[in-house]
C-alpha cells in the first residue's frame, strides 16, 4: 500500500518558492492520486477466489477489474487517500493565506516602486511609437503566489473528482457521495 503525504514544515519561503511548492503538489498526487489503479490492485488478492478456468473461455474487449474488499478499501480511504488530501489542502490553505498577507520582505517591491514612478512620468507620443503606451508592471510575489494557489486548486478539484470516481467503482461505493462529502465524513469520525 502507498504511504500518505506528508506534509512540509510551512513556512512563507515553503510557498514563495514555487517550485518548491508545485513539487510538493506533484509528488503527492503522483503517488496517491495519478497511480490510483495501481494502488486499488495492490489492494485486490485474486488469489484467495482462486483460478477460474471458465476466465479463459471468452475474449474480454474490456478489462474487468476486481472489486476490492470493502474492508481493504476503507482502511486505504483513512490511511492513505484521505491524511494525502488532507495534507494537500493545508498547504493551499496556508499559501493561500500567505498570499493575501501583506508581504514586507518582497526582495522586488523596491524596483516595482521605482518603475512605476519612472512610467507615471514617461511622455508617450503613440504617433511615434504604438507601443510606447504599453506598461508592463512587474507582479509582487503574492500575487503570483495567488495565482499559482488559485490554479492547483482547480488542478486539485479535477484530480480528485477523478480519483474519487475509480474508488467508488473499485470500491462497491453505491452511495451517491462525492469526494467533499467523504472527506468531511472522515474528518468528523
Amino acid at each position: 500500500m502507498a504511504e500518505p503525504s506528508t506534509q512540509p514544515h510551512l513556512t512563507p519561503q515553503f510557498c514563495f518558492s514555487t517550485s518548491t511548492f508545485r513539487d510538493f503538489l506533484r509528488l503527492s498526487r503522483s503517488t496517491i492520486d495519478d497511480s490510483i489503479v495501481q494502488n486499488l490492485n495492490a489492494l485486490a488478492t485474486p488469489a484467495r477466489a482462486g483460478f477460474d478456468p471458465a476466465s479463459t473461455s471468452q475474449r474480454r474487449t474490456r478489462p474487468s477489474f476486481r472489486q476490492v474488499d470493502p474492508d481493504a478499501c476503507q482502511g486505504f480511504k483513512d490511511k492513505v487517500l484521505f491524511p494525502s488530501w488532507t495534507a494537500r489542502t493545508e498547504v493551499l490553505n496556508y499559501c493561500g493565506l500567505v498570499a493575501a498577507s501583506p508581504d514586507p520582505d518582497d526582495p522586488e517591491a523596491t524596483i516595482r516602486e521605482a518603475e512605476t514612478i519612472r512610467d507615471r512620468g514617461k511622455v508617450v507620443d503613440e504617433r511615434l511609437d504604438p507601443y510606447s503606451g504599453r506598461f508592463f508592471p512587474r507582479e509582487a510575489r503574492t500575487e503570483t503566489l495567488a495565482t499559482i494557489v488559485r490554479q492547483e486548486r482547480r488542478v486539485e478539484e479535477i484530480i480528485r473528482t477523478r480519483t474519487w470516481d475509480l474508488v467508488r467503482e473499485r470500491c462497491s461505493d453505491d452511495s451517491t457521495r462525492t469526494w467533499e462529502q467523504a472527506l468531511k465524513n472522515w474528518r468528523q469520525a
